[in-house]
């Protein structure tokens, strides 16, 4: 059992006041109008008090009863029950079985001396049928056996509606709009007395104790079950709640809300609706009488009356959550939903979570505590404001008051443990990058950025980059100063960057490059400078870092200017001859650069093709001086110089044939002679100084890329002609030209190189040409044989047509009219035109369109 002070106990009515010194007169019962209360005693009499509440700032309320009048009914019977009607201004009082009327001001008895006659107990119908303001509908158990009656009591008059016979005895009874609630002897039941149907709900011995039947709200009830139980039932005869676990001996149970409040021989206990557990226990002797009246609970002894006060919800929930019982606090927070007002409730109730989440927060019970934190909308700012130096130090934020914890700070709440303050600076950097995208974050993201960035730091966290690199709202000073006391230079940069301070950021780079600082967040720290310069939009940035990126890397650091964004390239933001001017010292950057221009870009400029070429040549003369060799490396820079010799049409061929002399590059000289159109030379230098005839070959093919055929066979016939010339004693030149008319076939004239050929050669020899040639001759020979036959067919349709239009005859008079002119025909010569209109030929001349149709006719 978890306690809680929910109710306080205050004294209403001092005996002395209610009955002086007569030692027998008791209290029967009581009730309560608002400040009226009304008490009847065992002689008989009933007692009106003016209730007066004062409360005390520090503690419970207090009360003070005046006594207005009492009055005595008339009988030797106590008064057994009281009910206030008070919309009739009547008191309505059981004594001696008779139920009389009697105005509530001065407890006379009605005029008309209307009463009910034969009651044993009676309850009003707080949910009224009749739908009349001006009267009060009353059900009595009546003293005719297993008998109840339903009346409308009026001012002054009573009337019978309903009598309902019951299986059993009855014993209490409650009303809820057409349904009775009834105790019989050995069961409740629920019993609708407009359609007669009953629904029995749970046995209960009444020999062993007296049952307890109490309406709770709408439609339901409270009922005193076997085991201690106090038991809910609704119309439907089915519980919505939990059942409460009370003394086995209650004699009085009501309801104020979230509680059940019993009373037994020797206390009152108070029990949660909510979580059916026991959560006050309050000494009470010799009490009889436990009622509620409007929110107001009673209790009484034979010579007392009391009234348990509550605490605020407030306070009690606030006391719940300073021991720590969150879930209870919480629960209490919901249940008092129905008794606040929508938006006191919801401040409340917000400031109850944020409360309960920090009390999960302290216990490192994080899931809970950010849950807490959401659901109550936390101003996150409470939370970075517990971690030391967190808060920039522009924050304007202060500590909400009266203050949701008792820290003061991390330390206070950890108590120095390192282990624990990890976990809490761990489960802030979560909550913080949860929250900050959200609308938690609105208003004071830079708070939360700037925290997490600390955080991120502190910690050596991976995410410090990617929140740099991000949208963020890290404040620069604080920020700035924080990376460098951690040594994050690099990510200090990036705040730089961010910040639109791109000097700074690439200078503080370049610090760390040359080791003026130390920071091994990136290896390839180098690459990162160059990509980041490569995109930069500063060209002053730039040029103030070329000549250092150049000198730690020639082949990289080119790269900040081959490999700009093409939008940027295509504003030409940076000149291409300053930029070759700036590479001057830095030859393979220059090569590289050259190779983006020609290669790449492909500009159309002599002067970048014939500077390009000349790198290369002066690179392959260099590698071939050298002792080493670098064999492969003069092949690769070989093979690109004769591949931008072949392709390019923008050097200077004589410029370079000039600088090729005795150099000893045979290939290169054959393919500049190549360029000025020199093909004898070209080939003579591969076949007799290269003696490499698969490049002779190639030459051709590569020469002729793009012309006519008779250009290619020119090509071929010339290489065959070198070859045959040397005579038949060169073996190897001989092997090579059969090897070119048979490979070739279709690309010679058959007819010249057979009168080329050496007569000694034989057919054997050269029939992989001689059939080559003869089907590319046949096949020539039938191509032009269907494309005649195509025409001649063509040519036979147009004579058919044009035989059609002769045939029929054209009647020509002066009457008839030029269809382009108007004029009269003057002589039997005219133009026809196939829609049938006749023009002179003159006017035919002058206008090829038909004169009806704006598509041109066709004269026949």
């Amino acid at each position: 059992m978890m306690s809680i002070k929910a109710f306080t106990l205050v004294s209403a009515v001092e005996r002395e006041l209610l009955m002086g010194d007569k030692e027998r007169v008791n209290i029967e019962c009581v009730e309560c109008c608002g400040r009226d209360l009304y008490v009847g005693t065992n002689d008989c009499f009933v007692y009106h008090f003016l209730l007066e509440e004062r409360p005390v700032p520090a503690g419970p309320a207090t009360f003070t009863a005046t006594k207005q009048l009492q009055r005595h009914l008339g009988f030797k019977k106590p008064v057994n029950e009281l009910r206030a009607a008070s919309a009739l201004n009547r008191l309505l009082v059981l004594c001696d079985n008779s139920i009389s009327l009697v105005n509530m001001l001065n407890l006379e008895p009605v005029p008309s001396g209307a009463r009910i006659k034969g009651a044993a107990t009676f309850a009003l119908n707080e949910n009224p049928v009749s739908g009349d303001p001006f009267c009060v509908e009353v059900c009595i158990i009546s003293v005719k056996r297993r008998t109840i009656q339903m009346f409308l009591v009026y001012e002054d008059r009573v009337q019978i509606v309903k009598e309902v016979s019951t299986a059993e005895q009855p014993l209490a009874v409650a009303v809820d709009g057409h349904f009775l609630c009834l105790a019989l002897t050995t069961q409740y039941i629920i019993h609708n007395y407009s359609t007669g149907v009953s629904q029995d709900l749970f046995p209960y011995c009444s020999e062993e104790r007296p049952p307890i039947v109490k309406r709770i709200g709408r439609q339901e009830f409270l009922l005193a079950g076997p085991g201690g139980l106090g038991m809910f039932a609704t119309v439907a005869g089915i519980s919505q709640r939990a059942p409460v676990h009370w003394s086995e001996n209650v004699i009085g149970a009501a309801v104020s809300f979230p509680y059940v409040i019993a009373l037994d021989d020797e206390f009152i206990t108070v029990h949660s609706m909510l979580d059916q557990q026991q959560k006050q226990t309050l000494p009470f002797k010799e009490g009889h009488i436990l009622q509620d009246f409007e929110g107001r609970v009673i209790v009484a002894t034979s010579k007392g009356v009391y009234i348990l006060v509550p605490l605020p919800l407030e306070k009690q929930i606030q006391d719940l959550l300073a021991s720590r019982r969150v879930e209870e606090a919480l629960v209490l927070a919901k249940g008092a939903r129905r008794n606040i007002p929508k938006e006191k409730f919801q401040v409340m109730y917000r400031r109850i979570l944020q409360q309960a989440g920090f009390i999960q927060f302290a216990q490192l019970q994080f899931l809970e505590a950010k849950e807490l934190f959401r659901s109550g909308q936390l101003d996150v700012r409470e939370l970075i404001s517990l971690y030391p130096f967190l808060l920039p130090t522009s924050s304007s934020f202060t500590r909400s008051h009266p203050p949701l914890h008792e820290y003061a700070d991390l330390n206070q709440l950890t108590q120095g443990d390192q282990e624990k303050m990890a976990k809490c600076k761990c489960f802030l950097m979560s909550y913080l990058n949860e929250v900050r995208s959200t609308e938690v974050a609105n208003g004071y993201k830079e708070d939360i950025d700037t925290a997490l960035l600390k955080l991120y730091a502190e910690a050596d966290h991976d995410s410090l980059l990617d929140l740099l690199v991000t949208e963020n709202f890290c404040l620069l000073t604080d920020s700035a100063a924080w990376l460098e006391k951690h040594k994050k230079y690099f990510a200090l940069g990036l705040l730089y960057h961010y910040n639109n301070q791109d000097a700074a950021a690439v200078q503080l780079w370049v610090n760390i490059v040359n080791g003026d600082v130390q920071d091994s967040t990136r290896s390839d720290l180098y690459e990162y400078i160059v990509d980041f310069l490569t995109y930069c939009l500063d060209e002053e940035l730039v040029w103030a870092y070329a000549d250092w990126v150049l000198q730690k890397s020639e082949e990289v650091g080119v790269q900040v200017f081959t490999k700009r964004p093409l939008d940027e390239q295509q504003k030409n933001s940076f000149n291409p001859d300053d930029i070759i001017n700036c590479l001057k010292k830095y030859p393979k950057a220059l090569v590289k650069y050259l190779e983006h221009l020609v290669i790449d870009k492909r500009l159309q400029k002599e002067e970048y093709h014939t500077h390009l070429a000349v790198l290369y040549l002066e690179e392959v003369l260099q590698q071939r001086a050298s002792a080493s060799g670098k064999g492969a490396e003069a092949t690769e820079t070989q093979a690109k110089l004769r591949r931008l010799l072949q392709k390019s049409d923008l050097y200077r061929v004589h410029f370079l044939l000039e600088r090729l002399q005795g150099a000893g590059l045979p290939m290169e000289s054959a393919i500049l002679h190549g360029k000025l159109g020199e093909h004898e030379k070209a080939l003579h230098i591969l076949v007799h100084e290269l003696q490499d005839f698969a490049a002779a070959e190639d030459y051709c093919l590569w020469c002729s890329e793009g012309r006519d055929p008779p250009h290619r066979q020119h090509l071929f016939h010339t290489l065959l002609a070198i070859y045959l010339r040397a005579g038949p004693a060169a073996h190897e030149l001989a092997v090579a030209a059969v090897d070119l008319l048979n490979r070739h076939a279709t690309e010679f004239d058959a007819a010249q190189v057979l009168q080329m050929l050496p007569d000694t050669w034989s057919v054997q020899l050269l029939c992989p040409f001689l059939m080559g040639a003869m089907r590319d001759s046949i096949h020539a020979r039938r191509t032009m044989q269907v494309a005649l036959g195509l025409a001649r067919s063509e040519n036979l349709i147009y004579t058919y047509d044009k035989m059609k239009l002769k045939g029929s005859s054209i009647r020509l008079s002066d009457k008839k009219l030029c269809q382009i002119c108007q004029n009269p025909f003057c002589e039997p010569v005219f133009v026809r035109y196939p829609n049938g209109g006749l023009v002179h030929t003159h006017c035919a001349v002058s206008r090829h369109t038909n004169p009806s149709s704006s598509s041109p006719g066709t004269r026949t």
